[in-house]
């Protein structure tokens, strides 16, 4: 975006970075209210928002949320806060139909979701997309037991990685 079309939508940069982060966690809302929507096996829903949190590149966020804008914007504050009851409703249903582990938390779901879709140092970022959901799937297997899932894909070598 050129400087021109920034400011002609945005009185500064921090007003973008803050638009973005909303619009993220907008979506990421959306995934968590469908996933509550869904009438099926609890877990499979966790499952399912979590894949789909990946998907809207959640990783992302972290240097954005690191920046300097203001944290307590009531935008801001109000997009996390819906998030974080969405998601911590989706968790209760699963812990509540004994699927889920009683010590896990929604920041240790979200963390994991965006550690794990973050590309690692020295690879590709827009190839890695073949890994995330295979290490997703193995952090929601060790949120429960036995696992009840076949991993997608074939096991990744460090080459792989670097490939990638």
């Amino acid at each position: 975006v050129g400087n021109a079309t920034l400011y002609r939508n945005f009185p500064d940069r921090d007003a973008l970075v803050r638009e973005v982060v909303c619009c993220v966690m907008e979506r990421t809302a959306l995934a968590a209210e469908q996933a509550l929507a869904e009438t099926g096996d609890a877990f499979e829903a966790l499952s399912r928002f979590v894949h789909a949190a990946a998907d809207e590149r959640i990783s992302a966020l972290c240097p954005m949320v690191s920046s300097t804008f203001d944290h307590h914007h009531p935008d801001l504050v109000a997009a996390r806060e819906r998030v974080e009851n969405l998601v911590e409703e989706v968790m209760d249903r699963a812990r509540t139909a004994g699927q889920l582990r009683p010590d896990v938390s929604v920041g240790d779901l979200m963390v994991a979701a965006a550690q794990l879709s973050r590309p690692p140092a020295g690879t590709v970022c827009l190839s890695l997309d073949r890994f995330v959901h295979r290490h997703l799937q193995l952090f929601l297997d060790g949120l429960r037991a036995p696992a009840r899932s076949v991993l997608p894909g074939t096991a990744t070598t460090m080459e792989d990685l670097r490939q990638a």
